[in-house]
């Protein structure tokens, strides 16, 4: 089989599988099985004599031959569904911006941008989608995103090392705060005393492919009592507003808490930073993709002044 005889599904499934992650999320997204992704993903690295994707315990992860066809992918698949488009007598996406985004961004800083572009650029269209920020990287690389938030803490190491590197942009870099019941002991200063975080309980949830725990204070000098892990940052915040404990925050998430939470900075020790990063892939970006990047420029901005109590 020659290379020019791939389908275009098989380009398809090729570029969600790189998108995804892995072939089971890849083949949610489809609507495809699992055995038929397999399948597809055979097909295509027969025809290329090489393989495409190094298959891992974690996912996959895209060879030197599987960027070549996810780059080359990307254009022709674009170019058929613009063409499908203008068949169909649909606008053109000059005016659209896929835009993803880590959760706790999703929870102010998006809400806010979107709603001041209905303002200052109604006709600039964002499309959007959550996710972890490994699996944003991936989606970037795919060519299923224009632009990413992603989080960042110390050492503050690239998201990835892929070739070429990304576009990273520092919107803020604040430290991290703490979610206190409002009727909690510690809720009563302006502060919290990293001293008096031990013997606390904590509400947790373990991030997507490693093992530290995301709301625990960082550098306990004891194994934390976890009582309720959850993913959602929604629900973490209702946990600590009904009594059940503290979490770690973004301090751009205080905006966001509900009644009975109060989220305030931890003194005493090393300052915990947390760097909200925009992301791009290298090449000139189109114009209203710069246009997006400008408006969460200036809605981070505006976000930087010390959350109140």
């Amino acid at each position: 089989m020659d290379f020019t005889d791939v389908s275009l599904t098989a380009l398809r499934v090729f570029r969600a599988v790189a998108d995804r992650g892995t072939f089971t999320a890849a083949a949610a997204s489809l609507g495809y099985t699992q055995s038929a992704v397999s399948r597809q993903i055979a097909a295509i690295e027969r025809a290329a004599g090489a393989e495409l994707l190094e298959r891992r315990r974690d996912g996959v992860r895209l060879t030197a031959a599987g960027r070549l066809v996810l780059r080359r992918a990307k254009v022709v698949l674009d170019e058929i569904d613009a063409t499908a488009r203008e068949l169909s007598g649909l606008p053109g996406p000059a005016g659209t911006v896929r835009l993803g985004w880590f959760p706790s961004a999703g929870a102010v800083l998006v809400p806010r941008t979107l709603a001041a572009l209905r303002a200052t650029d109604p006709a600039l269209h964002v499309v959007g989608r959550e996710g972890t920020t490994p699996a944003l990287v991936r989606a970037l690389r795919a060519g299923s995103v224009d632009l990413a938030l992603l989080a960042s803490a110390p050492p503050f190491r690239p998201p990835d090392t892929e070739s070429p590197a990304l576009v990273l942009t520092t919107l803020t870099e604040r430290p991290l705060h703490l979610a206190v019941p409002a009727h909690h002991p510690l809720a009563r200063g302006e502060f919290v005393d990293v001293a008096d975080l031990r013997g606390q309980r904590w509400i947790a949830s373990s991030s997507s492919g490693e093992d530290r725990l995301m709301g625990v204070w960082p550098g306990l000098d004891e194994r934390p009592e976890i009582v309720h892990t959850a993913r959602d940052w929604l629900t973490k915040l209702q946990l600590v507003a009904a009594g059940c404990g503290l979490t770690t925050v973004p301090a751009a998430l205080a905006p966001a808490a509900p009644g009975g939470v109060r989220v305030l900075p931890v003194r005493g020790g090393p300052q915990e930073q947390r760097r909200l990063l925009l992301a791009r892939l290298p090449q000139e970006p189109a114009e209203p993709v710069t246009r997006l990047a400008a408006a969460l420029r200036a809605t981070a901005l505006g976000m930087e002044t010390p959350a109140g109590p």
